[in-house]
């Protein structure tokens, strides 16, 4: 494997990692209206990601480092060709963010009820979004031959990417669900099952259309053969099943693990269905941006492989201890038995 298909993979990888942490983060926003009843609930939510929202978002810093650095190309015509979508998820993460720091900072029902709603829309948006945008880098985009996009927010859309939008959010919702059965108890964590139930079905299904259709659009938009595309395809439409079974058999622990494989498998799909391009152009395919087009030098790759190798491993141990700490449930009210008559 030459440096530029290493640093392709390692991009494909934190966008993985980004999708499955910061999914339930999102799955967990989306669901405050459902989930909860009244402030206090809503407030123990919140508390399940707290102390991890913002370590997530690190992913999402690191893979935009990483283009930047190692495909300055795919850097500079993705950011400037989808601007304006990167500012709505970036307005939807400050929003986010926001919602946070500043929900407890009034004991006004309605400047909570505010705050809530704006985790949930943040969440909602900026999951559609990426599924739109990551999708539309498969599918398609205005490229002229100096490697310049060459259309409008418009040419995001298709009914492609609008499929694989609502998946992600649905997606997102339904691992935010079974998440949440493992982080809360009494009438929260019955609640939280509930919900699951109720996406598994519709979230399962519209996963596995996006994740076929990928492979079709991978075949029909950038010249790839069924294979090996249709592998990562296989594996998440496989784990969505299981995630449904498991869901209705009460393996909640397995049932999230499920949701977290085929979110992955999702991004496997669409970046291994996007190899060796980073960018497919439409109409003119011959201007598509390709791996080793777009890629920095190979000195430049060398001496970020190095870094990578030393301080990705830190970054995953100080993650991987910070779940470990804060890994105990957090307590929802509590059920009272009933009384015997």
């Amino acid at each position: 494997m030459d440096l530029e298909t290493f640093w392709f993979c390692l991009i494909a990888v934190l966008w993985a990692g980004y999708f499955v942490l910061e999914g339930f983060d999102f799955g967990v926003g989306m669901l405050l209206p459902v989930v909860s009843r009244t402030d206090e609930e809503r407030g123990t939510l919140l508390k399940t990601i707290g102390p991890v929202w913002d370590g997530n978002e690190v992913w999402l810093i690191v893979a935009g480092g990483a283009t930047f650095a190692a495909f300055p190309a795919w850097y500079a015509t993705m950011f400037s060709g989808f601007y304006v979508a990167l500012l709505l998820v970036l307005v939807c993460l400050i929003v986010r963010v926001c919602s946070f720091e500043w929900r407890t900072k009034s004991e006004s029902p309605r400047w909570r009820a505010a705050w809530t709603w704006a985790n949930t829309i943040g969440s909602l948006g900026a999951a559609l979004i990426w599924g739109i945008g990551l999708s539309a880098l498969l599918h398609g985009t205005p490229i002229d031959s100096d490697g310049e996009f060459a259309g409008g927010l418009s040419d995001l859309f298709s009914p492609y990417t609008l499929v694989a939008g609502v998946a992600v959010v649905l997606l997102f919702a339904f691992h935010g669900a079974t998440f949440l059965t493992l982080r809360v108890t009494g009438e929260l964590a019955e609640r939280a099952a509930r919900t699951t139930r109720r996406l598994a079905l519709p979230a399962a299904a519209a996963t596995a259309v996006a994740i076929a259709w990928t492979v079709v659009v991978a075949m029909d938009r950038n010249d790839k053969e069924l294979f090996p595309s249709a592998l990562p395809a296989g594996l998440g439409i496989a784990a969505l099943a299981l995630g449904v079974a498991f869901v209705f058999t009460g393996r909640t622990g397995r049932a999230f693990a499920m949701t977290a494989l085929a979110t992955i498998s999702f991004v496997a799909t669409l970046f291994v269905g996007l190899y060796p391009r980073v960018m497919v152009s439409s109409p003119s395919f011959e201007n598509s941006l390709t791996v080793d087009g777009a890629a920095s030098s190979h000195y430049a790759l060398t001496v970020m492989s190095v870094v990578a190798v030393i301080f990705v491993p830190i970054v995953l141990l100080y993650q991987g201890w910070t779940y470990w700490v804060f890994r105990k449930r957090v307590a929802g009210e509590r059920v009272e038995p009933a009384q015997p008559v």
